[in-house]
């Protein structure tokens, strides 16, 4: 279908059924908690939720939570068909379309709708925007969740865009919050053992392409805007920042131009997060860096983009999920592993601790090389937990056929391998507080065993073929109502 940006976006969302209006809500704690309560006790099709209204702010100042929370949207920011009959499905087919991927650069424009309104100086002011504060626990309010952080490398010159947390500490300054070992953390290290300050940009509702890209694993030196490009089949507009002159979303929303300077530190946090705890150092404060916000450009009536993390399932867990497991999936046939027949990131994990790679065996293992190589490609290395592999005849995404392959086709003795020192996060819950350099992986093989898996129990159900021909005489009595 194709859109201009993401107000064309809402629009066609808006047009098949999938945005809700509310209008009245509280920026301190309602938005966060209704946004959590709709996501968990939607039936089917959870919808993007458009706040305005918000307390204390005028008409027109709007927030908007899951951007990215069912098939059908998903499917039109990467310019998919909008139907599928499981999720599975839409796995295969946006694995398939990044295995093809040609990256499309972005253009360069002399100027946007994102300029429609400037604050510099003493004029500029975070608290003009709707700045939900998310969750009962959290040490603040939060500008930056469901955005795109920009940097440059000082040295190669390329940009980087990453979706790390920013915190309001003031009116003119944020919280930068990035783990080890994501681009962006890379890029500051470097600045600031330089003794060198770092631009920065913050921007909120860009392209739903280019927040997709962002809060992904792209592979180092890859531009986000160009692979935001691929996906969407057309270029992202940017234009210069007057002040960092970096290359920004022309039609993104909000845009914030700053800078942050070495051995500059202030206390950020804490914040519930995508695991579902307050995993980084509880609820301690934890020192930070800052960006002292130098300009800031946004559209008339602007929509502030936001991610509700929580307990699984969350906000956003639903779309990593998906779109962790197809760049997992080509990750490994890349790594030469073949004969994959799907790929499961489990929201229960948050998309990073649990996941299920089905392959058909081809050679002695091959279920081995596919578990740990899972576990060790960019998109599966970061806060792992758990890789199951199972046979073809699992649809990985189907968590009861997973338990039942794990629970008939495993030995322990024979059946797990253990990783350790592998890349771990201040976000991993299952570690305490003085022990998150490293973590370690549990590799389940679940699948028939190679040496007799010909001569493997017959498994117990109805065939394919019987189904199909008591559903063509039987089913529209038997399931009527079900």
């Amino acid at each position: 279908m194709g859109y201009e940006d993401l107000r064309d976006w809402l629009d066609q969302v808006a047009r098949f059924g999938e945005l809700l209006r509310l209008n009245g809500a509280d920026w301190n704690l309602e938005i966060g908690g209704l946004c959590d309560i709709i996501v968990r006790e939607t039936k089917k099709n959870v919808p993007a939720i458009l706040f305005d209204e918000v307390r204390g702010y005028p008409k027109g100042m709007r927030a908007l939570f899951g951007t990215q929370s069912s098939l059908k949207r998903l499917a039109l920011t990467v310019g998919l068909p909008l139907e599928y009959d499981s999720m599975m499905d839409f796995v295969k087919a946006f694995h398939h379309k990044i295995r093809t991927l040609e990256t499309v650069p972005p253009v360069m424009v002399n100027t946007g709708p994102v300029t429609q309104n400037v604050m510099e100086g003493d004029q500029v002011d975070l608290y003009k925007f709707p700045v939900p504060f998310h969750h009962e626990l959290d040490g603040g309010r939060y500008f930056g969740t469901a955005h795109v952080v920009l940097t440059q490398h000082p040295d190669d010159g390329w940009y980087n865009l990453g979706t790390y947390r920013c915190m309001v500490h003031d009116k003119s300054t944020l919280g930068l919050h990035i783990s080890a070992g994501k681009h962006g953390r890379i890029h500051r290290d470097i600045y600031f053992e330089r003794g060198q300050p770092m631009k920065v940009v913050v921007a909120t509702g860009t392209d739903p392409a280019l927040y997709l890209a962002a809060s992904t694993e792209i592979p180092w030196g890859v531009p986000e805007y160009d692979y935001a490009g691929g996906l969407k089949g057309e270029p992202i507009r940017v234009m210069r920042g007057p002040y960092t002159g970096f290359p920004i979303p022309a039609s993104a929303e909000i845009v914030v131009e700053g800078e942050c300077y070495p051995g500059e530190l202030k206390d950020e946090g804490p914040f519930g997060e995508w695991a579902g705890y307050y995993a980084n150092r509880g609820l301690e404060k934890v020192p930070e860096p800052v960006i002292h916000v130098k300009r800031i450009m946004y559209r008339t009536d602007p929509i502030l983009t936001c991610a509700q993390p929580s307990r699984p399932p969350h906000e956003y867990s639903f779309s990593r999920s998906i779109v962790r497991s197809g760049l997992l999936w080509d990750e490994l046939e890349k790594a030469g592993v073949p004969d994959i027949k799907g790929v499961w990131c489990h929201e229960a994990g948050g998309s990073r601790l649990f996941t299920i790679v089905s392959i058909k065996q081809r050679y002695p293992g091959h279920a081995r090389q596919a578990g740990i190589l899972a576990s060790q490609v960019h998109s599966g290395a970061y806060v792992g937990r758990y890789v199951v592999v199972v046979d073809e005849d699992i649809d990985p995404s189907n968590t009861y056929d997973d338990l039942w392959a794990i629970a008939t086709r495993s030995d322990p003795e024979r059946s797990i391998e253990i990783l350790r020192r592998c890349w771990s996060s201040s976000a991993d819950p299952a570690l305490p507080v003085d022990q998150k350099l490293f973590n370690s992986r549990c590799i389940i093989d679940a699948c028939r065993p190679y040496e007799w898996k010909d001569k493997f129990y017959p498994v117990a159900e109805t065939s394919s073929e019987f189904r199909a021909k008591l559903l063509k005489k039987w089913g529209d009595e038997i399931l009527e109502g079900v």
